[in-house]
């Protein structure tokens, strides 16, 4: 995806962040290039397909 942002006349005073997340970005100021990347490091055998617990009928 190409995405071309133009804040022109963009002003920041004050920024005030409550939370993050593990995959956050938070930038100001110029940038000339961004690159995002993502992988999965979970390995197959850790998840549980169906019910962890037996559940009564």
């Amino acid at each position: 995806m190409n995405i071309e942002v133009h804040n022109w006349g963009l002003n920041v005073g004050n920024v005030g962040i409550d939370n993050i997340a593990a995959s956050s970005i938070f930038l100001i100021g110029d940038n000339d290039e961004i690159v995002l990347s993502s992988f999965f490091d979970t390995p197959p055998e850790a998840f549980t397909i169906g019910n962890i617990v037996p559940l009564a009928p």
